[in-house]
């Protein structure tokens, strides 16, 4: 997700409980290939090993800039390359990006193949469809047809963007498709997955090979966990403190912002007393050091006898 599964909150997640494979954020090919452009990537490609297996989750429209792309997340010892043929953002749409590439097949089969010069397992994550969630049939048969690794399919399509329910109702004709068209090739579903016991769930029931969770995560930073269970304002806390830390080791590196980080706030505080108002606080912080300090009162404040 762009702006968010970095290795700082792939570590976090890692901390609360591991998921099978990470995927990285959104990362743009196009600046990969530029001399000057490549360095704001750094922080966006930074793994560690025990993040591993992870799968580089690339876009673009060049095919040159995939080969290229494929050829250096190989070196750099990814497992995989991830082509986003999904992301329903407007400025990545207009461009014929992202799930604007549904609607230029030709350029989506011209990046698979370019991509696979690497020599990494080449996968991709896209959408039903444009507007037509009958557009399913002619669009993932052509990609299908690819020799693809992995099939990762949000089940909505791009212009019901998030707005209505994904649509499991669909799974079971997607996975015939696959069955007859490319056995070999793994299917993998998303939207509206909470958590792994309903992804294991989604599995047993329609065969699929695995579920991938995205905004699950914001909801529930423990959602990968084997089995579900309550956590305690302060088991948040101690991993909203965790994610602070992380974040100050890495920003000495990279120098990436603090205000970014605002937009985990609300994965740790949450549905507990005093968490409004605590996050309401934590909105005017501009450094760790301020967000500590605020946690600090509030510990003292509401959790000194818990």
């Amino acid at each position: 997700m762009e702006d968010v599964t970095d290795t700082v909150f792939r570590h976090v997640v890692q901390k609360a409980a591991k998921p099978d494979v990470y995927f990285t954020e959104f990362t743009n090919s196009e600046s990969y290939v530029h001399p000057k452009g490549r360095d704001s990537l750094n922080s966006r490609l930074l793994f560690t090993e025990d993040e591993k297996p992870i799968v580089a989750h690339i876009w673009g429209d060049n095919p040159d800039h995939f080969a290229a792309m494929a050829k250096g997340m190989n070196e750099m010892g990814y497992a995989g390359l991830d082509i986003n043929m999904g992301c329903p953002a407007p400025n990545v749409f207009k461009h014929g990006r992202g799930s604007g590439l549904i609607l230029r097949p030709d350029v989506a089969v011209e990046l698979i193949q370019d991509a696979k010069e690497g020599g990494l397992p080449v996968s991709v994550k896209t959408r039903l469809g444009h507007q037509d969630t009958e557009e399913y049939k002619e669009w993932l048969s052509l990609l299908l047809k690819q020799d693809i690794a992995n099939l990762s399919i949000h089940l909505r399509t791009k212009t019901e963007m998030s707005k209505v329910d994904a649509h499991w109702e669909l799974i079971p004709d997607i996975k015939q498709l696959r069955d007859e068209i490319a056995p070999n090739t793994l299917l993998t579903i998303n939207g509206d997955i909470p958590n792994r016991q309903v992804g294991q769930e989604l599995v047993d029931k329609y065969g699929v090979d695995g579920v991938m969770i995205g905004r699950g995560i914001f909801h529930n930073p423990f959602a990968f966990e084997e089995e579900a269970r309550d956590h305690s304002p302060k088991e948040l806390l101690d991993l909203f403190r965790y994610h602070l830390d992380l974040f100050d080791e890495n920003a000495a590196k990279d120098g990436r912002p603090y205000k970014p980080l605002r937009r985990f706030f609300k994965i740790y505080i949450r549905s507990f007393r005093g968490a409004n108002d605590l996050r309401i606080g934590l909105m005017e912080t501009e450094s760790t050091e301020e967000a500590r300090a605020l946690l600090d009162e509030f510990e003292a404040k509401y959790l000194a006898d818990a």
